[in-house]
């Protein structure tokens, strides 16, 4: 004391000192607390760019949270809005795409439920009967009958046996013979024409001026060409000739039962028939006569 009441000067000189000092904290306690607020409002703008941006990895943004954490003692008062702000996007990201997921698949009413179970009854009885007669059809065509039903003036189906004046039991020969002189004669020929030829045969079966079996009438001399040349001998009956014959023996017919003969005008040498028969149409390349 002794000292200072001596020189004043120094006791001027400590007393500036020390307001230095003061004034000097003060300056680094503020920019400490403004490099800490720069610091939240970094952390607060990359939390807001993790919430408009959903590709980003959540648990890269929760490590560089725990980084910051360790770096100061004062991150500790935004470890809790970071933590909100996440968990607040994501819940309202997963709300969105429930919403549209509910907008795609709207719920039906129950008179839309009812309405095809009704529609699928009434189908049931048609689709029953197309299955029926469809499997009809197909008997036809795979087996042929094993009996023939005539009357004076034609073939008759099945059906109409109870019509019938004769019937014919035919043999796997017959159905052979039929198939195999189908497809000598038209092997090139359309369907229609494959079976028209069957029901020419057929016709002469049925009629009493030709033989009474299906050998005799396809054997009969100078009647079918394929027979006198050997080529009848030779062929092999294809799917079609084998279908056309076995629909004709089920009573399809592409001519009339009164049709006996037919021959292609651009190879037949004989133009008799042309001549002094009457014309009944024409199929591919063969002519029918009556």
């Amino acid at each position: 004391m002794y000292t200072l009441r001596q020189n004043r000067w120094m006791a001027l000189l400590i007393g500036v000192l020390l307001v230095c000092f003061s004034a000097i904290c003060l300056l680094l306690q503020d920019e400490q607390a403004k490099k800490m607020q720069n610091k939240g409002n970094m952390t607060l703008d990359r939390i807001g760019a993790v919430s408009l941006s959903m590709n980003e990895n959540v648990g890269a943004v929760n490590t560089a949270h725990i980084k910051d954490k360790r770096s100061t003692s004062h991150q500790t008062r935004f470890e809790m809005p970071i933590q909100l702000q996440n968990v607040n996007n994501f819940k309202s990201w997963s709300n969105k795409t429930k919403i549209a997921f509910v907008e795609q698949l709207p719920s039906a009413s129950p008179k839309a439920k009812t309405v095809p179970a009704r529609e699928q009854a009434q189908a049931k009885p048609k689709i029953v009967q197309a299955e029926a007669s469809h499997r009809q059809k197909q008997n036809l065509q795979l087996s042929p009958p094993k009996t023939l039903f005539f009357s004076r003036t034609k073939l008759l189906s099945p059906s109409e046996k109870a019509q019938a004046t004769w019937q014919y039991n035919v043999t796997a020969e017959d159905v052979l013979l039929l198939q195999k002189i189908v497809m000598a004669e038209a092997e090139g020929e359309p369907y229609q024409g494959k079976i028209a030829v069957a029901n020419v045969v057929l016709n002469r079966l049925r009629s009493a001026n030709f033989p009474n079996t299906i050998k005799k009438v396809i054997y009969q001399k100078h009647q079918f060409s394929p027979v006198a040349n050997g080529r009848f001998d030779r062929v092999k009956p294809n799917r079609d000739c084998i279908r056309a014959v076995n629909e004709a023996l089920s009573g399809k017919k592409a001519v009339t039962d009164d049709t006996y003969f037919f021959l292609s005008l651009k190879l037949a040498q004989d133009l008799t028939i042309h001549h002094t028969r009457t014309y009944e149409k024409r199929i591919g390349n063969h002519t029918f006569y009556k």
